[in-house]
């Protein structure tokens, strides 16, 4: 065994011989970190031959159908959103990684899932951040029980491939990845060839003993998960948990899943009992006083799969110095691309005023189709003219000041219907074919149009 000295990428696990500003695989900037290795020497002669390392060896090559498919088993967490997001539960032999900001609510998840499973199978809960006392004080005061799960502290690899290889486990939780090292690589645990090798061996012994095997990840500063993103090919299915800490809701997100759908969203609320699955989420993020107030618009938006009405909020105000911008929940670039387009499309000038634009609830909207009700906010504040309770709005605003087409249209109407919503502004593309019973639709096509149909229509004007 060799000792060398390589230059690593952290994002996706390249290698270099010296280090460089660029990662020449993945594009990063300053990804590349120091760390010394251990490598068997290898013969010149046997250098060029197969990845597995055997001279001869026979490779069987097979007609697609003539492969054997084996039939998913599917096992419930007991938590409705939770087998939501996993397409229908936890697949026997899957490996799961599940990434999020520190406090919210990974751990409280899979240990709630652990003890339901561990009912009928044998679960087997690792722990390398807190101890095993740490761990039954949680479950305790979340009111699980405790008496079938089987828990250990442990952060060294290859003792935990002995633990599974000599007792018979059909689940197991690492909690995290970034705490596990082993002894192949000569680096600290958490760097990126210890996550990388260690996520390797436990993977492949997943595979081999179908054992569903679940892994908490750390994420960085930007929200992505730590360590090299080759992380995110080994395993199945790939979980982000969203939110802040200090808000009552979470929101996880699938973003890769070879079991089930991704871009699939549950939400879940934080209580004293541990999370608990919000069944029916399209309103929760609508909380709206009794009256109308001027700046404030119900957007129907889109997230994942699922639609949701958020309230728009906006505060036009006028400056003699220096215009300022602040938007929360959407791209700040977006806005002033939104107030120049209704400068010059629909001869309404906000640019000279301070403009405060706030998503409510702290949801962060990424779609376009909430370039309408961001603009219409914005113009009520302006003329302080109060928009009614019951009209909510989608829809892009193009360059030329055209309306153009969101996805799910007819999706969104129906939502905005079922929870009492009268009127609905819609792209004039968008316009169902045939009318909606109890819905008055105002489909458009111009920038201009919407700010005549809404603010000179007397039937939509509050006093």
């Amino acid at each position: 065994m060799a000792k060398i000295t390589v230059y690593v990428c952290r994002d996706c696990g390249k290698e270099e011989d010296i280090w460089i500003g660029q990662c020449l695989k993945c594009g990063a900037f300053n990804s590349i970190s120091k760390t010394v290795v251990e490598r068997k020497t290898q013969h010149r002669a046997t250098a060029g031959l197969s990845h597995s390392g055997y001279a001869g060896q026979k490779h069987h090559i097979t007609k697609l159908n003539a492969v054997k498919m084996s039939q998913e088993i599917r096992c419930s967490t007991g938590i409705g959103e939770f087998d939501r997001v996993l397409g229908g539960g936890l697949v026997t032999g899957s490996v799961v990684l599940i990434g999020g900001d520190p406090g919210i609510g990974k751990s409280t998840l899979l240990l709630q899932t652990a003890t339901h499973i561990a009912e009928n199978q044998s679960v087997l809960y690792i722990t390398g951040e807190e101890s095993l006392s740490q761990v039954a004080m949680r479950a305790k005061r979340l009111g699980l029980p405790l008496d079938r799960l089987d828990v250990m502290a442990e952060t060294k690899v290859e003792r935990i491939c002995e633990i599974l290889a000599e007792q018979k486990t059909s689940m197991v939780i690492l909690d995290s990845i970034q705490t596990l090292y082993t002894e192949a690589i000569p680096a600290a645990s958490g760097s990126t060839s210890q996550i990388k090798e260690s996520a390797a061996i436990l993977t492949r012994l997943a595979k081999q003993r179908g054992i569903s095997l679940l892994i908490v990840g750390h994420v960085t500063k930007d929200g992505v998960l730590a360590g090299p993103r080759v992380l995110e090919h080994m395993v199945d299915c790939v979980l982000y948990f969203e939110g802040q800490s200090d808000l009552q809701y979470r929101m996880m997100r699938a973003v890769k899943n070879r079991f089930g759908a991704v871009n699939e969203l549950s939400v879940f609320e934080m209580t004293d009992q541990g999370l608990r699955e919000v069944i029916n989420p399209a309103t929760i993020f609508l909380d709206r006083y009794g009256e109308a107030v001027a700046g404030s618009v119900v957007m129907v938006s889109r997230n994942g799969v699922r639609p949701f009405l958020v309230e728009v909020q906006a505060l036009v105000s006028e400056t003699k110095t220096t215009p300022r911008q602040l938007i929360l929940g959407l791209e700040h670039n977006r806005l002033t691309f939104l107030l120049t387009i209704m400068k010059e499309q629909a001869n309404v000038d906000i640019l000279e005023h301070n403009v405060y634009v706030n998503i409510v609830g702290g949801l962060k909207i990424t779609e376009t189709a909430s370039d309408l009700a961001v603009l219409l906010a914005c113009v009520s504040s302006l003329k302080n003219q109060p928009l009614p309770h019951d009209m909510a709005v989608f829809g892009e605003v193009g360059l030329s000041g055209e309306i153009r087409s969101v996805p799910n249209a007819q999706e969104r109407i129906k939502e905005a219907q079922k929870n009492g919503f009268k009127t609905v502004v819609i792209p004039k593309v968008n316009q169902p074919k045939q009318p909606i019973e109890s819905m008055n639709v105002i489909a458009v096509e111009y920038l201009y149009q919407v700010l005549q149909a809404v603010f000179e229509n007397d039937a939509l004007v509050v006093n």
